[in-house]
C-alpha cells in the first residue's frame, strides 16, 4: 500500500488489520514498488496526493511492476481530477475520503477477487476465430440462409432490399454484397435517408445546378453520380419523402438522373441496395410509400431476423465483440463466465446486435478487468443491482430484482447472504466508531463479546 500522510495510513491500517488480510506498508512510491516486487500483493491502495509524482505516473509504476495488479485510489476532493485520470489509465476504482469503511472493504474485496481471477480468466471456447474487423457473425439456421442469399445475389446487378429491425446489421449485409460483387473495385456510397432533412435529400442524392435554389452558389454532384460504376446503399429508405421517391423510381427505370435545376438527363451505371426497418406494406396502405417504387426495389429481399430469434448466436457474437473491443480499447480480454453468458442468452435484445455490442463494451469499461459474470451483466444490461450491497442500497425495487436474478442463477441461501452483509457492515462501522473496542462494540450491538467474536470470525472481520 502506497500512502502519503501518517494519519490516513493509521486509519486504513486499523480498518484492514481487523480483517483477514496481510498488510505491507510503504510511505513512498519507491518503497511501494519495492514491496510489490517482494510480496506480490493481490491489491494496491494508492493514497493521493503523492509528492513529486502524478496519479497516472504512480499507477503506471505499479502496473510496470505487475500489469494485472488492481490499484484502488484513495483521494481527497482536491485530487478528484487526478483520481479520474488514474481511473482512465487503468485504476480499479477510486474513493473519496473520508470514505465509508464498509464501502472501502467492499471495493478491496472486489479488487482482490479481480486480481486473482485475472490470472486464470474464464474464456469462451471457440471453434474458429472470426477476423477482428467488422463481420457477420453466427452459425444459426437464419444466418446460414442470409449467407446463402448474399452469395446468390452478390454476383448479379439486381436491386436488393434488406429488411430487419434496427441494430440487426443491415449495413453489414449491404457491404458484404458489395464486396463480393463485380463492382467491388468501384465506389460504395452510403446515404442515410432519415439523417438528411427532406428539403436537402433530393440535392444530396441527385445534385444541383448553380442557382437552382437559394444558397446553390455552385454546381453540386449528387451521391448517385458519385456512385457511378459502383453501388449506392440507401439506408432507412422507408423514411424517404414522396418527391424523392418519384425521382428514385425514375433512376431505377431509366438509369438516368437529373440534377435539381438541371434539364439534361445524365446516364449512370449504379446498383441500388436499400434497407429499412419500416413496415413498407403498411406504408403502402397509407400512401406513405409508392407501390411502384416498392416493387422496383423489392427484386431480391434479404430479411435479417432479430437477435431474439437467433439466440444461439449470442455466445459467438459475445466472444467476437470481446476480442474486437478489447483490441480497440487497448485492454486485456477478460473473458466471460458461463453465468454471464447464460444471462446474455436470456435477454430479449430489443436493440439487437448493436445493443449486445454496447452491453459488452459497458461490461469491459466498468468491469475493470474482471471476467464478465452474471452480476455485471445483470447490473449493466438488465439494470439489476450488481451485488447484494447495491440491492440493499437501491430500495425495494432493486432488492426485488436481485432476488429474481439470484433465483434465475440458481443461488440459494439468499437470506443468509443479505443478513451477513448487513451484519458485516454494521460491525465494521461500529469497530471504527469504538476504535476497535470489541467489548463496547458488542454492547452497542446488544450481543455478548463471544457472540461478537464468533460473528467477526465468520464474516472475516478478525
Amino acid at each position: 500500500m502506497v500512502v502519503s500522510e501518517e494519519e490516513r495510513l493509521e486509519a486504513v491500517e486499523r480498518l484492514l488489520l481487523d480483517g483477514d488480510v496481510r498488510l505491507a506498508v510503504a510511505r513512498t512510491l519507491t518503497e511501494g514498488i519495492a514491496e510489490i516486487g517482494q510480496v506480490n500483493p493481490d491489491l494496491v491502495i494508492l493514497a493521493l496526493p503523492l509528492p513529486g509524482v502524478t496519479a497516472v505516473q504512480a499507477l503506471s509504476a505499479c502496473h510496470e511492476a505487475d500489469s494485472r495488479l488492481p490499484v484502488v485510489v484513495l483521494t481527497s476532493a482536491d485530487s478528484t481530477r487526478e483520481a479520474i485520470e488514474a481511473t482512465k489509465a487503468g485504476a480499479f476504482d477510486y474513493l473519496l475520503e473520508p470514505c465509508d469503511p464498509g464501502e472501502l472493504l467492499d471495493v478491496i474485496g472486489k479488487g482482490i477477487e479481480t486480481g486473482r481471477l485475472a490470472r486464470s480468466p474464464v474464456r469462451l471456447d471457440q471453434e474458429d476465430r472470426a477476423p477482428i474487423d467488422e463481420a457477420l457473425i453466427g452459425r444459426s439456421k437464419p444466418m446460414q440462409e442470409i449467407y446463402k442469399g448474399i452469395g446468390r445475389v452478390a454476383g448479379t446487378d439486381s436491386t436488393v432490399l434488406i429488411r430487419g429491425e434496427s441494430g440487426t446489421g443491415k449495413e453489414l449485409v449491404a457491404r458484404a454484397i458489395y464486396q463480393h460483387s463485380r463492382r467491388a473495385g468501384r465506389p460504395f456510397v452510403i446515404v442515410n435517408c432519415v439523417a438528411i432533412p427532406d428539403t436537402l435529400l433530393e440535392s444530396e442524392l441527385f445534385g444541383h445546378e448553380r442557382g437552382a435554389f437559394t444558397g446553390a452558389v455552385a454546381r453540386r454532384i449528387g451521391k448517385v453520380e458519385q456512385a457511378d460504376g459502383g453501388t449506392l446503399f440507401l439506408d432507412e429508405i422507408g423514411d424517404m419523402a414522396a418527391a424523392v421517391q418519384a425521382k428514385l423510381l425514375r433512376l431505377l427505370e431509366d438509369r438516368r438522373v437529373e440534377r435539381v435545376g438541371g434539364r439534361q438527363p445524365i446516364p449512370v451505371d449504379v446498383r441500388i441496395v436499400a434497407a429499412t426497418n419500416r413496415d413498407l406494406e403498411a406504408a403502402l396502405g397509407t400512401g406513405r410509400f409508392r407501390g411502384d417504387l416498392y416493387y422496383r426495389l423489392n427484386v431480391v429481399q434479404i430479411f435479417l431476423p432479430p437477435l431474439r430469434e437467433r439466440i444461439d448466436d449470442v455466445p459467438m457474437l459475445a466472444e467476437y465483440f470481446l476480442r474486437r473491443l478489447t483490441g480497440q480499447l487497448g485492454i486485456r480480454n477478460p473473458g466471460i463466465t458461463e453465468e454471464g453468458l447464460a444471462l446474455l442468452q436470456s435477454h430479449s435484445w430489443p436493440g439487437n446486435v448493436r445493443e449486445l455490442a454496447n452491453a459488452i463494451e459497458q461490461c469491459l469499461i466498468f468491469g475493470r478487468g474482471r471476467p464478465i459474470g452474471g452480476e455485471e451483466v445483470a447490473a449493466l444490461v438488465l439494470g439489476a443491482p450488481a451485488s447484494v450491497d447495491d440491492a440493499l442500497k437501491g430500495g425495494d425495487d432493486a432488492l426485488r430484482t436481485w432476488v429474481h436474478q439470484s433465483v434465475a442463477f440458481g443461488r440459494e441461501g439468499l437470506l443468509t447472504t443479505a443478513v451477513d452483509h448487513v451484519t458485516r457492515r454494521t460491525i465494521a462501522e461500529l469497530l471504527v466508531i469504538t476504535g476497535g473496542n470489541r467489548t463496547r462494540t458488542a454492547r452497542l450491538l446488544g450481543v455478548s463479546r463471544p457472540t461478537l467474536l464468533a460473528k467477526m470470525a465468520k464474516l472475516g472481520l478478525r
